[in-house]
């Protein structure tokens, strides 16, 4: 592997930016093809099974009437996520167009709070003669509707989120797909407009995240550096947002470790960004060869490693301290975490 950033001196960083642009980029891993899965995750035999559940209250799909699909929906709760799913709709766009169809506010709070439930106990029946039950009834109501009715001509400028192989003529088309399948062309076109796993890898961001934050903590840990991992939107003082990790605590922050993960590059420029301003604030009144703290970078994805004036300026800000999961065991050593090791 090429010598890291993080191992000379910042004034040879600045002498050589590309060279060290170059050997940032040669130590970056994606995973994006492999991902959590998460608690509340609904395998296809679990959502196959629910999906027949459904296609029997409905004789295939001929009678979609709420009465039954609510029935159905509420002994065996994935129905939900099967018709969700026939929508193509999220948690929150259903309550929405529930609200504006049925005049019954259904938030989006509820909508998501019902899905995440069904999904994390998939087998325990729903309870009948509940608020909640009630609210679901609206929802089965307006779904049956906007599912039998298909989608509504729209001009040649637009395109109507119904305008789908399964929902286009309502009733009809759902008949046809249930008995007859959808051609493979189609099923590519509609996964190409929709993103395959779309839902599930904005469900399961947090984790991603959280799996370089966790090599980050076993490092720390294990070399005995006291430090204070802040949580979401927790205020610190003398910073506008707080960093992930502070070492060796808020009170006295010597070191700010700020650990971000992204397979997009337009994603990638926006964490750049909030790296910059963290070394700025570090000089702050400062002079430029003695900030106030050492901001250190650790990143993991493809996204990073797309432009590399990114990169420039994220080792500028950080001062040649960038670690990727390959060099992050090199953490403490070549950081000023090195003062603060007890093991």
């Amino acid at each position: 592997m090429p010598k890291q950033p993080f191992e000379v001196p910042f004034s040879e960083v600045k002498a050589d930016l590309e060279v060290y642009v170059t050997s940032v980029f040669s130590s970056l891993a994606s995973e994006f093809l492999i991902m959590p899965r998460g608690e509340g995750f609904v395998d296809y035999a679990t959502f196959e099974a629910a999906y027949e559940n459904l296609k029997q209250a409905t004789f295939a799909f001929e009678q979609i009437l709420p009465d039954e699909v609510l029935r159905v929906a509420m002994k065996h709760p994935v129905v939900i996520v099967v018709l969700r799913s026939m929508l193509g709709f999220s948690p929150p766009e259903w309550a929405y167009v529930t609200s504006q169809r049925s005049g019954v506010e259904i938030s989006q709070g509820f909508a998501r709070s019902l899905d995440r439930r069904v999904r994390m106990q998939p087998t325990t029946p729903l309870k009948e003669g509940s608020l909640t039950h009630a609210r679901i009834k609206v929802l089965v109501e307006v779904a049956c509707q906007v599912l039998t009715e298909g989608a509504p001509v729209t001009d040649a400028a637009k395109v109507h989120r119904l305008d789908k192989a399964d929902t286009k003529k309502g009733g009809e088309t759902i008949q046809t797909a249930a008995s007859l399948g959808i051609p493979y062309s189609m099923l590519l076109y509609e996964r190409f407009l929709g993103r395959p796993f779309a839902g599930h890898r904005d469900s399961v961001s947090e984790l991603v995240g959280d799996n370089l934050e966790s090599v980050i903590e076993d490092t720390l840990s294990k070399a005995g550096v006291s430090y204070r991992k802040t949580k979401r939107a927790a205020r610190i003082s003398g910073f506008d947002q707080a960093p992930d990790f502070i070492v060796p605590s808020e009170f006295n922050p010597e070191v700010i470790i700020e650990a971000k993960i992204t397979e997009d590059d337009g994603t990638a420029r926006d964490k750049v960004t909030r790296i910059q301003h963290l070394g700025e604030l570090s000089l702050a009144g400062q002079d430029p060869d003695n900030p106030k703290f050492e901001v250190v970078a650790c990143i993991a994805g493809r996204g990073f490693g797309v432009r590399r004036e990114d990169m420039r300026k994220m080792l500028l800000a950080t001062r040649g301290k960038v670690f990727t999961l390959k060099t992050i065991d090199r953490l403490v050593d070549c950081t000023e975490l090195k003062n603060f090791r007890t093991k």
